[in-house]
């Protein structure tokens, strides 16, 4: 398994070099960046993929329980904080640990490989998707086969999601997440909050728009850079 790429929230210089040494001893971690507030990091977490968070809750300007709810489609997140009464707040969004100061070592160890755990069986459950070529989801009240070499795009409709194929519509009560997280990464590519299209069916891009099957499609302000860093 690939290495985990986290980043740290936190103001206090002295926490930051307390997980920043922890880190440094765990050989599947690998620290990208820092950052005294959350507000900075939104920009970072937006243009690049991060697998785990240590997310501080007394942060200057945004607090950390606030940033979290701000994040649509987080990664995994372990909180580091001096109260503990945030606890059930915290799994109450899915983090997945809470470390209360001052932690050692050996505690600290046992969260990140919880991590690791549950990203290692994310992935084999990811890659037993890919071998599918179809998907069953609900649609009026019945479950319909949907073969991936046949979806165009998805698009987001508030609580509801439009899968467009080469031969029909389909509507299904789930967000975009929910669907992008059952899709082939390889087969799939998230372009704006609302669009999810197929890679084999994009005829023609800009920076701008993504064209399949006829259809132009924004990218969105903060998947700008996902073209450049495609490889068809």
């Amino acid at each position: 398994m690939s290495k985990i790429k986290c980043i740290i929230i936190e103001d206090e210089p002295l926490a930051v070099k307390v997980l920043t040494d922890y880190i440094m001893q765990v050989p599947f971690l690998e620290l990208q960046a820092t950052f005294k507030d959350a507000i900075l990091a939104t920009d970072y977490l937006r243009l690049n993929n991060i697998n785990l968070i240590f997310l501080d809750i007394h942060l200057p300007k945004l607090k950390g329980m606030a940033f979290l709810k701000t994040l649509t489609n987080p990664p995994a997140v372990i909180i580091t904080t001096a109260y503990h009464q945030y606890a059930v707040e915290g799994f109450n969004l899915n983090v997945t640990d809470y470390l209360l100061k001052p932690f050692d070592f050996e505690r600290f160890l046992k969260a990140v490989t919880k991590v690791r755990t549950d990203q290692s069986e994310n992935q084999k459950g990811s890659e037993s998707q890919e071998l599918k070529e179809f998907i069953f989801l609900n649609v009026q009240k019945k479950k319909v086969k949907i073969l991936f070499s046949e979806i165009v795009y998805i698009e987001s409709q508030q609580e509801y999601i439009k899968i467009i194929t080469t031969k029909k519509e389909y509507v299904s009560k789930m967000s975009t997440q929910e669907i992008e997280a059952i899709l082939p990464a390889n087969l799939f590519m998230r372009i704006h909050r609302s669009y999810i299209v197929s890679i084999s069916k994009i005829e023609s891009y800009t920076a701008e728009i993504v064209e399949v099957n006829g259809v132009s499609i924004p990218i969105g302000r903060g998947y700008k850079d996902i073209m450049k860093t495609c490889r068809f």
